[in-house]
């Protein structure tokens, strides 16, 4: 078994955790799995950090939401009912727009 940096650890626990706790609960899917199909961001970076660790996972990362961001725009261009700001990448809380 292959033992993991304290920082992969720390940022694979706190995935987790969102995963757990908080993603059922947020009321919307990610974008980016909606659209292009595949892992959501969450899985998608928890896969990158470890594989890759943590600082080598940062980029990879950044431009996963970016794609996930633009991607809320293909889901509903003209309604949104909040924003989260994780670092520099504003994340909608609801996407609205098209009936499902």
């Amino acid at each position: 078994m292959e033992l993991l940096s304290v920082p992969r650890r720390l940022v694979e626990t706190a995935i987790v955790g969102y995963q757990r706790s908080l993603s059922p609960r947020k009321g919307y899917s990610c974008a980016h799995r909606l659209v292009h199909g595949g892992a959501s961001c969450s899985v998608a970076v928890r896969e990158h950090v470890h594989r890759d660790g943590v600082l080598r996972s940062v980029l990879p990362s950044a431009v996963r939401f970016l794609a996930c961001y633009r991607a809320v725009a293909l889901l509903a261009p003209m309604e949104t009912s909040g924003v989260c700001c994780i670092g520099p990448i504003p994340i909608p809380f609801r996407f609205g727009g098209r009936g499902r």
